[in-house]
């Protein structure tokens, strides 16, 4: 048996566990639960039945004695298993009633047998059962009244600055929470403890609640002695906290005698200074007696009125364009950190200098609050020297505890190109103006510390430069890909201001080996990062030109800084009908074409249009496009040298549907001691190259080249080609030591041809040290086989560009030792 307080939720009032028998599976039906006790069906709520945390609704009966729960179907226990019912509510009323849920019969439990369905009486057996009604005597549960269960300071009234002669200042919060029942206080008596002043000189106190309504006073402090700062106040109102937490904040009016830095705190004993505490509903008396030591609030410390203003470091010393809009000049900052209430200021004294230049040339000067201009209902002619705007609405608060910055905001004309404009605090700015404290109506003096501003200097608009970024190399693509980078545009904002980019030119760079044919639907799309912001059509009158469309959203660039702008495209296919095989595709700036109609931006401060101060064309490394495009990756990475070994291995991917042809390998070689002089390179065990090579004492690279009929030579399509250098005759057998490095060579440059491709012969003609380490063809226009005959078309190039190479450069040289 206990006793619960009203106001308690989600008690368990009675329990039984059902265990099925050994003979066979059991079903729960329904259970009907008998309220013996004396409280009412009205002093419960939310009464369910719970059956493995699943609860089932209870219908009360007419006379609120019976609470039934049926459980659908039924609940199936298995052989030996068990299941517990549990039936929990709400205490919501019923003081000193008593609340008992009995199984009064032992059929209110209704259980059948799963073998034959037959109903089952339960044994009258068991803790707490009987053979007489009621089967089940549940345990008693005794409603309480109501409780005052916490009384504490409340953070939520923080220790701040309060001001004198101003009203309704904070001195102190308390929390009290109350459970069960609403619970009224006939009497509250709080103590002060105050420095600098006499308690009895702070007046019109009150109590107020959480939503800010005056539920006690207003009355005054009353010192516990001749001129005593320490005193007490007195409420007598009666006061009724409802159930739950209430925050209490004392709030008065501190007399004239307090100054800065006095200090003020509140507290109370609850079990001696409040008196008359009883439960609304019960009228019961409730004892505080568990609350005998003193709880005592934040401190408060007085503060007069106080504002301090100075020029903020920012915005710093930077260019103002001539011409510019709202250029922000200065930021001042007003404190009011250290004020006992909020600071109204009507006027606002700022001060300008001015060298080589003229106040004419500054226009609509405002001050703004973020975005808000607060002086735009001022008229005011500028002078070097103090000027004074007055604030709209009449005038800026400043709240206790905070800062505000405003920003000087001006026009600049178009014609101040040089010069240099300040705004500060002058000295004397704090003779002219003076503040109010809001609370208190006060005069408050500010601090104003003189400052002669940031150095703004007047200069002409802003410009921009492009250059190529180096980072994108020359590369090869393949015909038909899309979202192909064809160059990467760094532009670079000057120092005197940052710059909205709106429109850029492009052209085609090559176009004796290029047309806007090769990209589809002729157009490029120009990306900031992973962004696109425009289009440029290529096409038209000016076929090889294209003026992008409005970039949006226009890339910033800031003073001094750069963004890269990626220029992407889809390139056309290449069949035996129809492409360019070996095209050219470089897509350049064009700097030629500045202004409105070409590449412009505009100045983020002047808002005026910016050209582009690179006016000659901006070349790129562009791509070379082929129908079909191999990739080559190095597998060995050096060992021991033996006769008939394996040596370097590197693998040619073909990723496309369409072979792809090699003639030529080229690698450098470097030996020391013994006598291997001779290789052969192998793909996919099927030779290469269909003799050995030379002896190589003499040589510095040695040059695999395919025979006629070799399959060696061919990367069927969608497939991975090994090839492999083997030592073709037997390394020294002397006894001295033998090294070998090798190293695959890439190509440097493209062949010199008159046509974009060429045969073999004119590849193998182009200058040997750059042009022809790797020939190969992508059999663009014809079939691709491992004959002769094809070596004679227009089909052939070399391997400068192809992926794989590091940077377009050779692979790292790997060594293959013999020791002596």
């Amino acid at each position: 048996d206990v006793t619960r307080e009203i106001g308690t939720t989600g008690y368990t009032f009675s329990s039984v566990r059902v265990t099925a028998g050994s003979a066979e599976k059991v079903r729960l039906h329904s259970i009907r639960w008998n309220q013996s006790g004396s409280a009412s069906k009205d002093d419960l709520a939310n009464v369910m039945v719970y059956v493995d945390g699943t609860a089932y609704a209870a219908t009360v009966s007419a006379d609120g004695k019976y609470y039934t729960a049926s459980f659908g179907s039924g609940i199936v226990i298995d052989k030996g298993l068990q299941k517990e019912i549990s039936i929990k509510g709400d205490i919501i009323s019923g003081s000193a009633r008593t609340i008992a849920f009995d199984l009064y019969k032992n059929t209110d439990l209704y259980v059948t047998g799963e073998t034959y369905g037959y109903g089952i009486t339960p044994a009258s057996t068991g803790s707490g059962f009987a053979t007489t009604n009621p089967w089940y005597d549940a345990s008693v549960v005794t409603v309480s009244a109501g409780s005052v269960n916490a009384i504490s300071k409340s953070n939520t009234v923080a220790a701040q600055n309060i001001a004198i002669l101003s009203s309704n200042q904070p001195m102190g919060g308390f929390e009290v929470e109350v459970k069960g029942e609403a619970v009224s206080v006939q009497q509250m008596i709080f103590n002060i403890q105050a420095t600098g002043d006499e308690a009895e000189n702070i007046t019109n106190i009150s109590l107020v609640d959480g939503n800010g309504s005056v539920i006690a006073g207003p009355v005054d402090g009353a010192s516990t002695s001749t001129n005593s700062p320490n005193g007490t106040v007195t409420f007598t109102d009666t006061v009724t906290f409802p159930v739950g937490k209430t925050v209490l904040t004392l709030k008065g009016q501190l007399g004239s005698a307090f100054a800065t830095n006095d200090t003020v705190a509140a507290s109370t004993t609850p079990s001696t200074q409040w008196t008359s505490v009883t439960g609304e509903d019960t009228g019961d008396t409730i004892s505080l007696s568990s609350f005998s030591s003193a709880i005592t609030a934040n401190t408060m410390t007085v503060k007069a009125g106080a504002l301090a203003i100075s020029v903020s470091s920012q915005p710093s010393a930077r260019n103002v364009i001539a011409g510019a809009k709202g250029f922000e000049f200065a930021r001042y900052i007003l404190d009011a950190s250290q004020s006992g209430e909020d600071v109204k200021l009507s006027t606002f004294i700022a001060s300008t200098s001015l060298i080589t230049i003229t106040a004419a040339n500054l226009s609509n000067c405002n001050l703004y609050d973020g975005s808000e201009n607060v002086t735009d209902d001022t008229s005011v002619t500028l002078a070097v020297g103090n000027n004074t705007f007055t604030f709209n609405d009449g005038g800026m608060i400043v709240p206790k505890g905070t800062q505000k910055s405003l920003s000087m905001k001006c026009d600049l004309s178009a014609g101040a190109t040089s010069g240099i404009v300040y705004w500060g605090v002058a000295d004397n700015a704090s003779t002219y103006t003076a503040a109010t404290a809001v609370g208190s109506g006060q005069t408050v003096t500010e601090t104003w510390t003189a400052a002669l501003g940031q150095a703004m200097t007047a200069a002409t608009s802003g410009k921009y430069t492009v250059t190529n970024d180096s980072s994108l190399l020359y590369g090869t693509a393949q015909a038909g890909s899309t979202g192909v980078t064809l160059a990467r545009l760094r532009f670079t904002a000057g120092t005197q201001e940052a710059v909205d980019l709106k429109q850029i030119a492009l052209q085609l760079g090559n176009t004796a080996s290029n047309s806007p044919a090769d990209l589809v639907g002729e157009k490029v799309t120009i990306y900031n990062g992973s962004t696109a912001i425009g289009t440029a059509q290529f096409g038209g009158a000016n076929a090889d030109n294209a003026t992008s469309t409005q970039l949006s959203p226009a890339p910033r660039i800031e003073a001094g800084e750069s963004v890269l702008l990626t220029i992407k495209g889809d390139l056309t296919s290449h069949s035996a009908l129809e492409g360019t095989p070996g095209a050219f595709l470089a897509v350049t700036y064009d700097g030629q074409n500045n202004g409105i109609n070409g590449n412009y931006g505009t100045g983020a401060d002047s808002q005026v249009t910016v050209n582009g101060g690179t006016t000659s064309d901006v070349t790129t490394n562009g791509v070379r496009i082929f129908r079909t495009v191999p990739t080559i990756a190095v597998t060995s990475s050096g060992g021991t040298l033996s006769a008939g070994a394996d040596l370097y291995s590197f693998t040619v991917t073909n990723p496309n549907n369409r072979d792809v042809v090699f003639k030529k390998f080229t690698m450098s070689v470097a030996t020391t001691g013994g006598n291997t002089n001779a290789f052969t390179l192998y793909g996919d065990g099927v030779a290469f190259n269909t003799s050995a090579t030379s002896t190589v004492a003499s040589e510095t690279a040695i040059e695999f080249t395919a025979g006629a009929t070799s399959q060696a030579k061919l990367v069927p399509a969608n497939s991975t080609k090994t090839y492999v250098v083997r030592a073709t005759t037997a390394v020294d057998t002397a006894s001295v030591s033998e090294t070998i490095n090798l190293a695959l060579l890439a190509d440097t440059a493209y062949p010199a041809l008159d046509t974009d491709m060429g045969t073999v012969a004119e590849v193998e003609a182009a200058t040997e040290a750059t042009s022809n380490n790797i020939i190969w063809s992508p059999f663009s226009t014809t079939t691709p086989v491992a004959t002769s005959a094809t070596e004679s078309n227009l089909d052939w190039t070399n391997g400068y560009g192809m992926p794989g190479f590091p940077a377009n450069a050779n692979f790292p040289v790997q060594t293959w030792t013999r020791a002596n």
